[in-house]
């Protein structure tokens, strides 16, 4: 019966198009309905597309992406006056007729007909529920200009499609959906984020004057929008107002009472992409992973639509308190052209905690923001890498460990040398290498603890020699580490001062995996993402491998404890056990400094990200990172408890403290070096010192250093002229001599 009498309004409509020719006017109307009917009534009733929201950790709204601003609600979470009012308006005899009100489509037939157009609308609220959810679920925008047409097909269409829906669905879910597709201006799709727009409340706490205002909206969002044009809006609203009472849903006393009132609104605009989030950039690191990451859709369409139109629930590793510590600590970067950059990673698990760039996010370069991610790579922010420094000499210093070199091995350790002998990982020799220190160092020698501690180049040249460059970069690729691009690592001799174009993302994560004691994890930031419906969405998780033996890691861990106390990083202690490593670039163009505890690994870039390999003008130091990387590592600890580094199990060398003695005679600092259990040779040709003529001028190793007791420690003696090479100077200026 309902599909007839729709094909009679049907019939009714195109033999009223026929006017004046009557003749012809009932063979039209057999014929339209007789076509009405053999209209396909298949119908997606897909609820329409929903914003996404992102979570930090403890549920706080990092961000949200849409197309459409919209949140589905049920019915009961609608206001009843909310629901009368738009009823009262749109279709007030919504509950008593079909899917066709035939009294109101017969005289807005006529008119229409008349005028020669759809002039009149005449449409009930499921046929305006159909039209919009053709307009949403339009996939081209040729389908959704044919879901607005104006003309008679559209409505034959959305007759066709009424009478499903009417078979399908109760008048409540259609009121509901209605609820949730209608636009109410203002970027605003359905109810709830109507509500929460003009009014910051909830669609089940609106009033009767909100509820009256929002119904009058739907009939012309744009002339009605109360913030463009308040005076039409209060207008329509006592219009919404004067239609209840006259149906008896409202008192004519309350309906005058409300229409006396006048609009009160409290804005609330909803955060939209990444611009207004509490993390811009990890908010980028987010969308990028969707974006870019099969395991959400096959193709950047698929992805693209899941993102802004899938209603997803994002839940993401981000700790806000350590994400604002983070921030706080940038603060302290020097006034000055160069942007600073930080990652925080938490061990064994790769989860992101914190993303931080000091420059606003935004895209207007005359305020000095950006969207470049420079915390993260290429594929998450479009950052092409910078230099490394010698934080990464970490990798070689493993591969040395795990070769069972040992830390108490001596090397040269000269202001500047040329070494050769490196070859790659087929055996091709790589050719030499010159190579000089940051500042003026000994002219003698240095193990793995001090050559660490000092962060001597030239001693890692040396090391890197004795190690291989290939099983260095092995290393580091054990811990995860690629340029940013997701190339793999350049083999070259320079690539332990950190010459590869790399992220501090990355870095902070495999700097988490030896806290991790070997145990390396990909960097991952979601937990959990849900769909609109609440099922599940499998998330990619981080992957995690070992990435050296747990001794080695330890041991690492053990000596970059030092490089706090006794070395480049001296000072910068966060009260708690912790290790770290500084790293200055080429010309003094950037620098870098890495650090963790047992609990977190962070990593602060500071520099031109323009010029980051020593084109830029000099004047960057560690100096200027490490003071961030303290003041953030310890905002993000505070209030937690201190966890222990594990002590190395291995012996890594029997060592002992080389003694102190220059100004002895030979024979002394003979006796008391091998009291010591060293081994001693003399240098048959004596040097230029200032210590008296055949005295110890000094010794190589040096006196106080740590060595094993198998070296062999040299007597270099005094001729007595010349002031010789011996006290170390220190030229920068600077609290730390930071490499």
């Amino acid at each position: 019966m309902r599909l007839l009498g729709a094909a009679v309004v049907a019939g009714l409509l195109v033999g009223l198009i026929a006017l004046p020719g009557i003749g012809s006017a009932g063979m039209a109307a057999r014929d339209a309905s007789n076509g009405f009917q053999n209209l396909p009534d298949g119908f997606n009733l897909q609820p329409p597309p929903e914003r996404t929201t992102v979570y930090s950790s403890d549920g706080q709204v990092i961000a949200q992406f849409y197309y459409h601003n919209r949140e589905s609600v049920r019915l009961d979470q609608v206001a009843p006056t909310m629901q009368k009012a738009i009823v009262a308006i749109e279709d007030s005899r919504f509950f008593q007729h079909g899917p066709v009100d035939f009294k109101g489509s017969v005289r807005a037939l006529v008119t229409n007909a008349q005028d020669g157009g759809i002039k009149q609308g005449g449409s009930t609220l499921t046929q305006q529920y159909v039209k919009n959810l053709l307009v949403e679920n339009a996939k081209s925008d040729k389908e959704a200009q044919a879901a607005k047409a104006p003309n008679f097909g559209r409505k034959l269409r959305e007759l066709r499609y009424a009478v499903n829906v009417e078979k399908r669905l109760t008048k409540n879910q259609i009121l509901e959906g209605y609820l949730n597709i209608a636009y109410f201006g203002s970027g605003a799709y359905g109810v709830e984020a109507a509500s929460q727009y003009y009014f910051s409340k909830d669609a089940s706490q609106l009033t009767l004057a909100e509820a009256s205002l929002l119904a009058g909206v739907t009939n012309s969002p744009y002339f009605y929008d109360p913030e463009i044009n308040p005076k039409g809006a209060t207008d329509r609203r006592n219009t919404v107002l004067k239609r209840m009472a006259g149906l008896k849903m409202i008192s004519k006393q309350q309906a005058d009472a409300t229409m006396a009132q006048p609009i009160k609104l409290h804005v609330k605009k909803p955060k939209a992409d990444c611009v207004d989030s509490k993390a811009p950039f990890f908010c980028e690191y987010i969308k990028n992973e969707i974006l870019g990451n099969s395991a959400f859709g096959k193709t950047s369409t698929e992805r693209e639509q899941l993102l802004y139109r899938g209603g997803l629930t994002i839940r993401t590793t981000l700790d806000m308190k350590a994400q604002k510590a983070a921030q706080n600590a940038l603060d302290l970067r020097p006034s000055n052209s160069k942007t600073a950059t930080e990652a925080m990673v938490k061990p064994g698990t790769g989860e992101i905690k914190a993303m931080v760039v000091s420059k606003d996010y935004g895209d207007s370069l005359k305020k000095g923001q950006t969207t470049l991610n420079l915390a993260a790579d290429y594929a998450h922010g479009y950052n092409s890498g910078y230099s490394a420094g010698s934080t990464f000499k970490i990798f070689t210093l493993a591969a040395a460990l795990n070769q069972g070199i040992s830390v108490g091995t001596t090397l040269p350790a000269p202001n500047s040398t040329t070494v050769s002998g490196y070859t790659d990982c087929n055996g091709n020799n790589l050719g030499s290498w010159t190579v000089g220190n940051a500042e003026q160092s000994k002219n003698t020698s240095a193990n793995l603890d001090t050559g660490t501690w000092d962060s001597i180049n030239t001693f890692y040249a040396a090391l890197e020699q004795k190690v291989g460059v290939c099983d260095a970069i092995k290393m580091a690729e054990n811990f995860g580490m690629k340029k940013a691009n997701g190339q793999p690592l350049k083999l070259i001799p320079s690539q332990v001062l950190g010459t590869n174009e790399i992220d501090v993302t990355h870095l902070a994560a495999a700097y988490a995996g030896f806290a991790a004691r070997g145990q390396y994890c990909t960097p991952v930031a979601i937990t959990d993402v849900t769909d609109a419906k609440g099922n599940k969405i499998k998330v990619p998780g981080s992957k995690c491998s070992r990435g050296v033996d747990s001794s080695v890691a330890d041991e690492v861990t053990n000596i970059l404890q030092g490089v706090l106390t006794k070395g480049t990083g001296r000072g910068l202690g966060i009260g708690r056990p912790a290790a770290g490593k500084t790293g200055t670039c080429e010309s003094f163009s950037c620098a870098v400094f890495a650090g963790y505890t047992p609990d977190l690994a962070a990593v602060v870039w500071y520099g031109d990200p323009a010029a980051p390999f020593g084109d830029a003008s000099p004047g960057v130091y560690g100096a200027n990172v490490g003071p961030i990387w303290q003041a953030s590592m310890e905002g993000a600890l505070s209030g937690t408890k201190a966890s222990s580094f594990q002590t190395p199990l291995n012996n890594f060398g029997s060592q002992a403290t080389v003694p102190r003695v220059t100004g002895m005679s030979v024979a002394q600092a003979t006796q008391r070096l091998q009291a010591a259990g060293f081994t001693v040779q003399v240098s048959p040709r004596a040097i230029d010192s200032t210590q008296q003529k055949g005295t110890v001028a000094y010794t190589s190793p040096s006196g106080g250093v740590q060595a094993d007791q198998s070296t062999s420690v040299m007597i270099f003696v005094s001729n007595g002229s010349g002031s010789g090479g011996q006290n170390r100077k220190s030229g920068s200026g600077f609290p730390w001599p930071f490499n």
